[in-house]
């Protein structure tokens, strides 16, 4: 009988494993993605960078194989453009007239789940979801199809055998073990053999301090990223302060940063009958946990703060795997789940006391308005984190609580904004800062010379107005009366690779079709 380590229970009790292995992600034939080419210029867009620079254009877009020649303007707004002042087209070369486009570098999803047996989401249909939100990176966090599968498919990805983004792999931590870590020794031995097997990371939810300090220091001496959800049953004893300062390099969600916050307690508040198996209870609690911290801008906060950055820290809040708790029916009959989201995954999504994330039993409204003061608290510090020069990344962690794969990330770019940040602040986390948070800034991250092909085109300017980037596009009211739907992202292009992301959609929407006449 195989022993599941007491360690590693946790990561079991939030992801649902199943012991049944997902299938594997379908070769790439002829009808998914155009290229590479010898020569593609995208002609006319303009330009959103990932650097924080304001738009510009319109610009031509160069790419040569898999990586990017030049992007630079050839003319001015309403003014026809002098072709002699364009880049020419070389034999064998592609050329798409993108004119009133708006062009920006891939973004970089840093929690996503590869899909899952228990919410019936193979690996096809969500790498669909993702490139066809313009999302040509994952990081993917504890690797819960199996380091192996996972591994093999970052690989796939990278050779372009697949329809997929690029995957960042994140092993669980002790993943693969038959038996619990007993002292510091088997813990450094699992993190070296963890990057033998060619792992980029680990992902954590909290142990006891010797093995957190031994795994950390360890995976940092080799050069490996690292991050944490610091779930309840050991954030007591370690937070995100402990963690940052043993070396963790980013941390996810929310926990573990109010307890750091702590000054007048040093464990949450508790009910006494309070059972962290009763998801119910656990969420329903965590929604009361920032009233619980330093407020705003008090010195203990700053304090806090001050450390985290000056340990150069990133935090990837994924606002928007929580967002139901504020108001679960807008999350129930949000306009994608009737064509995008599988049956086996609304079933997933709806009460129940052991799937992870459906803790529906008795929510109510003094949940929902705990849930807003706690978004209030927590967006406040995020906000303050980036002004002060902190990196804040973008992440989904789909497949859970109402989230649709692809969706859910676009919701989190909405709610960066909410938080506070500019329409360009938030394109900057969701690309360069993911970018540098799994060290590739030199590679992805924003569209310039030498970098990798990735891009996203979309036809709507997404600064205005985020909402045209979901693959259900915004809503408009035109000029005749009749009520319009905008078109989504139009074209994703990862590695040199074109991609039409409206039939990407529509092929998700075949699978959802066929999948409910089953």
């Amino acid at each position: 009988m195989r022993i599941i380590p007491v360690l590693f229970l946790a990561l079991f009790l939030c992801t649902c494993v199943s012991a049944q292995q997902m299938p594997e992600a379908p070769d790439r034939d002829g009808s998914f993605g155009e290229g590479p080419f010898p020569q593609l210029i995208l002609r006319g867009l303009t330009l959103i960078n990932g650097n924080g620079a304001p738009p510009i254009g319109p610009v031509d877009i160069v790419v040569e194989g898999n990586k990017i020649v030049s992007a630079r303007t050839v003319g001015n707004p309403g003014v026809p453009i002098n072709v002699n002042r364009r880049p020419k087209l070389k034999d064998g070369g592609r050329e798409i007239d993108c004119t009133g486009m708006y062009a920006l570098p891939g973004f970089v999803d840093m929690h996503g789940h590869t899909g899952g047996r228990a919410q019936g989401a193979e690996a096809d249909y969500v790498y669909k979801l993702w490139l066809g939100h313009g999302i040509t990176t994952i990081r993917e966090p504890g690797s819960f199809n199996g380091i192996d599968w996972v591994l093999k498919h970052k690989r796939r990805s990278a050779a372009n055998e697949i329809v997929a983004p690029r995957i960042i792999a994140y092993t669980g931590f002790g993943m693969g073990r038959e038996d619990p870590f007993t002292d510091v020794e088997q813990v450094k031995e699992w993190i070296r053999e963890n990057q033998r097997k060619g792992s980029d990371g680990i992902k954590l939810f909290g142990t006891r301090p010797d093995f957190m300090q031994a795994a950390l220091e360890t995976n940092k001496e080799l050069g490996l990223g690292s991050a944490c959800h610091h779930a309840q049953m050991d954030v007591g004893r370690w937070n995100v302060l402990n963690s940052a300062r043993a070396g963790l390099t980013s941390m996810e969600h929310w926990y573990g940063l109010p307890e750091a916050l702590f000054t007048d307690r040093t464990i949450q508040d508790y009910p006494v009958d309070y059972n962290y198996q009763d998801e119910q209870d656990r969420f329903g609690e965590a929604g009361r946990l920032w009233k619980q911290a330093a407020p705003p801008y008090s010195d203990h906060w700053n304090a806090v703060m001050d450390e985290l950055l000056e340990l150069d820290f990133t935090i990837n809040p994924t606002f928007n795997i929580y967002d139901a708790n504020r108001d679960v029916m807008r999350a129930r009959n949000a306009d994608w789940h009737d064509e995008y989201t599988m049956p086996s995954l609304w079933k997933f999504f709806q009460p129940s006391r052991t799937a992870h994330g459906s803790y529906w039993h008795r929510w109510g409204t003094e949940q929902e308005v705990d849930w807003k003061e706690n978004y209030r608290l927590w967006m406040t510090f995020i906000n303050e984190y980036k002004n002060r020069g902190g990196r804040v990344t973008a992440g989904s962690d789909s497949g859970y609580i109402y989230q649709t794969y692809g969706f859910g990330y676009i919701r989190e770019l909405e709610l960066l904004r909410e938080a506070g940040f500019h329409p360009l602040e938030v394109i900057r986390s969701a690309t360069l800062y993911g970018a540098e948070a799994i060290g590739m800034e030199d590679e992805i991250g924003t569209i310039e010379a030498g970098k990798l092909a990735d891009i996203v085109i979309v036809g709507e300017n997404p600064l205005a107005d985020l909402k045209v980037l979901y693959g259900t596009g915004a809503t408009r009211l035109a000029d005749d009366g009749s009520v319009t739907t905008t078109s989504g992202i139009l074209y994703t292009v990862k590695d040199g690779i074109v991609y039409d992301a409206v039939k990407l959609r529509e092929d998700v929407k075949r699978m959802v079709r066929e999948a409910k006449q089953r």
